[in-house]
């Protein structure tokens, strides 16, 4: 078995804590008609430089029944910025249109096989994985983006038709392993395509 979430896969649940201090699990989202979750944080260069065009598709696709919610797993031992309390300061400063949860034990960042921030899980109304990969192809410079995969998925997803490029390599920095060095990827963590 891979070590991230393989096409077809349904979704893991978790039980998580959002920075609006409710705890969120795969049931919170049982209407929506498809479900986007990705890793992310509060510092990574290709998260901050990409967060505008993730809002802009969560806005676009909000209102077509499409949830969306970011997780970071990132360890605050490695990275204090990473803190829940950091988490729900950068909250209330941008006003992200998604719920941004809290991955302490990183279980739930095992469980997706999350590799870098961000990386995107794209799920079905069934919640079958249809998606995973990067978000666009320039994240840390969106001004130089020439796809944007996730707007694509989505769009394709909602018409009916078959996803085109259901698997790109996530583009950002390693998830942040509690007690490994800050560069360290587990052992079983490969390239997606």
């Amino acid at each position: 078995m891979s070590f991230t979430l393989e096409l077809g896969a349904s979704a893991p649940d978790f039980s998580l804590k959002a920075t609006d201090g409710q705890t969120y699990s795969l049931d919170s989202f049982a209407t929506a008609k498809a479900l986007v979750i990705f890793f992310t944080c509060n510092h990574c260069p290709f998260v901050v430089g990409s967060d505008e065009v993730t809002r802009q598709t969560a806005e676009k696709y909000r209102e077509l029944g499409v949830a969306f919610a970011g997780i970071n797993a990132n360890s605050e031992t490695t990275h204090p910025d990473d803190s829940y309390g950091h988490m729900v300061k950068r909250m209330e400063e941008q006003n992200f249109p998604w719920l941004y949860l809290r991955d302490d034990t990183q279980e739930t960042a095992r469980a997706y096989g999350a590799l870098r921030t961000p990386h995107f899980f794209v799920f079905d109304q069934d919640r079958k994985l249809v998606y995973t990969g990067r978000g666009v192809d320039n994240p840390r410079e969106t001004a130089k983006m020439t796809v944007n995969d996730l707007d694509n998925a989505l769009s394709q997803l909602l018409a009916g038709q078959a996803i085109t490029t259901p698997l790109t390599n996530p583009i950002g920095c390693n998830v942040k392993w509690d007690g490994q060095d800050a560069h360290w990827m587990p052992s079983e963590a490969c390239d997606l395509v």
